[in-house]
C-alpha cells in the first residue's frame, strides 16, 4: 500500500489519480482528513506532518511513501516508518536546495533539512528537485481577472515553469518501477521563461491583455505581506533578483522518468484557463 501524504495538493492529487489508474491501493493523508475530497474507496488518514503521534497509524501497512518536504519530525517520520515496514520514500522537495544560500533562505532551508533528515534513513528514498510550478502563475490570476497590471520586483527573471502533472508522473514512475530509485531528480519544464514572457503567453492564449507594473521589492513586500510571511517573501526576492536576466539551465529528466517530453507552460495554461477567466 502506498501512502500520499500533503493530500490536497496538486501533485498529491493528480499522483493519486495515476496510481488508482494502475490498480494501486493507496492511503492519502493530511493534517486535515476531514477536508479530503477522495474517490469512493481511498481511505483517508490523520498525518500531520508536524505531530508525530500521527505517524504510527498513517503508516500502518504502508509499503511506500510520497511525502512532502517538512523537516520539523522528519526523525521521528523515518523511525515510525522503519517500524512499520516502508521500504521506499520519495521526498518532493525543491531545486532550491542547490542555490547558494539555501541554509539561510526559508524558502530552501526546509526542503534541503529535509534531505538531510532522510541522507541516513535505512529504507530507499529517491529524491525528486522540481524548480519552479507553473502554478506558481495563479497569484497573478487575481490582479489579471480583475484587469490589474501584476506587480513584479524582478520582470526579468526567468524560472523553468514544470507541470504539476509532470511532477506527479515523476514520482509515479518512481513508486511504481525500481528504474531510477533511490537518486535525486532535478525536473525542470522544457523552457526557461521570464515572468513578462510568461504573462505574454498568458495574455495570448487567454485573448485578454495582461499588463506589467515594474514595482521595488519593498513595494512588491508591502502589497504581498497580507499574504506572504516577511522572511519568504525576503528569501523569493532573494532568489528572483539572482534569476534576473539569468536563463535557468534545463533538464532532460522528467523524460527520463516518464518517457515523455514535459508540457510546456502553455499547456498548463490551457489546462487551467478556468482560474484567469473574468
Amino acid at each position: 500500500m502506498i501512502l500520499i501524504t500533503g493530500g490536497r495538493g496538486a501533485v498529491a492529487t493528480n499522483l493519486l489519480s495515476l496510481l488508482r489508474a494502475d490498480g494501486h491501493i493507496v492511503r492519502v493523508g493530511s493534517g486535515r482528513p476531514d477536508q479530503l475530497e477522495l474517490p469512493d474507496g481511498v481511505p483517508a488518514v490523520a498525518c500531520d506532518l508536524q505531530d508525530p503521534a500521527t505517524f504510527p497509524a498513517a503508516l500502518a501497512g504502508i509499503t511506500s511513501v510520497f511525502l512532502y518536504a517538512e523537516p520539523a519530525y522528519i526523525t521521528e517520520f523515518v523511525t515510525a516508518a522503519a517500524e512499520a515496514g516502508v521500504d521506499h520514500i520519495v521526498l518532493l522537495s525543491s531545486s532550491s536546495v542547490l542555490d547558494p544560500d539555501a541554509v539561510t533562505n526559508p524558502v530552501a532551508k526546509s526542503h534541503l533539512e529535509a534531505e538531510l533528515g532522510l541522507a541516513d534513513a535505512p529504507m530507499t528514498v529517491s529524491v525528486l528537485r522540481p524548480g519552479a510550478f507553473a502554478g506558481n502563475a495563479r497569484g497573478w490570476s487575481f490582479s489579471i481577472k480583475a484587469d490589474r497590471p501584476v506587480s513584479l520586483p524582478y520582470p526579468d527573471a526567468y524560472t523553468d515553469p514544470i507541470h504539476e502533472l509532470d511532477i506527479a508522473e515523476a514520482a509515479h514512475a518512481l513508486l511504481t518501477t525500481p528504474d531510477h530509485r533511490g537518486a535525486v531528480h532535478n525536473l525542470t519544464g522544457p523552457q526557461t521563461l521570464t515572468f513578462t514572457a510568461q504573462l505574454d503567453l498568458i495574455a495570448e492564449l487567454i485573448g485578454r491583455a495582461v499588463t506589467v507594473d515594474h514595482v521595488t521589492p519593498d513595494a512588491w513586500r508591502q502589497e504581498m505581506a497580507e499574504y506572504i510571511p516577511a522572511r519568504y517573501a525576503d528569501g523569493l526576492l532573494d532568489y528572483w533578483q539572482r534569476c534576473d536576466g539569468v536563463p535557468t539551465v534545463i533538464t532532460d529528466t522528467v523524460a527520463t522518468l516518464t518517457g515523455h517530453p514535459p508540457r510546456t507552460f502553455a499547456d498548463w495554461i490551457r489546462d487551467n484557463a478556468s482560474v484567469f477567466a473574468a
